[in-house]
């Protein structure tokens, strides 16, 4: 039995969660729940033993110093508790950590006796993947689960993937057996430009977390992170006429993709989410100035390709500003190879990118094969 001491009774309280490593391209997903900690000021209520889930020689401690004492931080996940006030207040319960190097189902097991405890009502868990689209355009952010009448009253994919699969995957698949509902979102990253962080997909993330949980989340100087990062691989893109042109034959493929999805509904969603933030007032942070191409205004059901083979891709390198990976010899060819620590999930010309591989933005530790989130054709997580 978990017991939880100084965490007040929670208010319709939904459980979000990101990890690093293999389900985080671009560190896309962990950033954004470090957000919504920072942005609320969460508070740290329980960490899990990082002695049970983790490998020291894979995920490191840390030593630092602290008024000349030197202390160790351990890898390990953390839950903090946010409250969000407002017409209806509701409570959010933040896990932020690393895929664990071992003992997956004791730690899923542990995260939902939390879960249960704190009362949670939904679980929401975020991924990232590397997909073939184009910088240039909305990210897209693909929602799933695994429970058919959520995945029909929340207009979401049920997953049909088959494959291998991360923690994101084996979590959602834990609260589905034990009856709480889990929805995953997943958000594409262009696999030329792989290297963390990617405000911009971190930003649809939290863009589609907020239609889904219902609550106007403060986005602070993070849209703006996004159009200079943009901007970054604009003038990277520019300088090389091969990059360049291969962009353009992902623009091109994504824009023929997409144009029977531009549909009423989708923009009346867009139009709904403006009105949402101006009526909230001044005392919100909010969006400024043109950031259209910040999202995806599609409704959100395009079908990407079935997954890829395990072998298709590798995992990523760590940290860096925007840099471009290697380009096939064929700008625009479906197979698109990268840097031998470059992650691509390889997918059709005309499509987005496979939700149902993403690759790691994490260490060179993570496996060789592609991760495998829930696409609307073929999906798990």
């Amino acid at each position: 039995m978990i017991e939880l001491e100084g965490v007040p009774e929670l208010i319709d309280p939904v459980m979000v969660a990101a990890f690093e490593g293999w389900n985080d391209a671009g560190d896309a997903a962990s950033t954004a729940v470090a957000h919504l900690e920072r942005e609320w000021k969460g508070e740290v209520f329980a960490a899990l033993d990082a002695e049970d889930y983790y490998d020291f020689q894979v995920n490191r401690p840390t030593v630092y110093l602290d008024g000349g004492v030197r202390k160790i931080t351990w890898p390990t996940t953390r839950l903090s508790v946010v409250r969000v006030g407002g017409d209806k207040p509701r409570d959010l319960v933040l896990v932020r950590g690393i895929e664990p190097s071992m003992r997956w189902r004791s730690f899923c097991n542990e995260l939902l006796g939390f879960a249960h405890e704190l009362g949670v009502e939904m679980v929401v868990i975020l991924g990232a993947l590397l997909g073939d689209t184009p910088h240039t355009r909305p990210v897209p952010v693909s929602g799933v689960t695994s429970d058919p009448d959520l995945a029909r009253t929340m207009d979401l994919e049920e997953t049909r993937y088959e494959g291998p699969t991360g923690i994101v995957g084996i979590l959602q698949e834990a609260c589905t057996h034990a009856g709480v509902p889990a929805v995953s979102l997943w958000a594409a990253v262009p696999h030329y430009v792989s290297q963390p962080p990617n405000p911009k997909a971190t930003l649809a993330l939290l863009n589609r977390l907020e239609d889904l949980i219902d609550l106007r989340i403060p986005l602070g100087e993070l849209a703006e992170d996004a159009r200079a990062w943009q901007v970054g691989v604009d003038q990277l893109a520019s300088e090389d006429s091969e990059v360049a042109e291969y962009v353009q034959t992902l623009e091109e493929a994504r824009d023929t993709a997409e144009l029977p999805e531009a549909s009423g509904e989708a923009i009346a969603r867009e139009f709904e989410r403006y009105l949402r933030r101006r009526d909230g007032g001044p005392s919100h942070a909010t969006e400024t100035g043109d950031s259209s191409y910040l999202r995806d205004t599609s409704s959100g059901r395009t079908r990407p390709p079935k997954p890829p083979k395990a072998d298709d891709a590798g995992a990523g390198p760590d940290g860096g500003s925007p840099e471009l990976a290697d380009l096939p010899e064929a700008p625009g060819a479906p197979e698109t190879p990268g840097t031998p620590k470059a992650p691509r999930t390889p997918g059709t010309p005309d499509s987005p990118g496979s939700p149902d591989s993403p690759g790691s933005s994490g260490s060179p530790d993570s496996p060789g094969s592609p991760d495998a989130p829930d696409s609307p054709d073929a999906q798990e997580d």
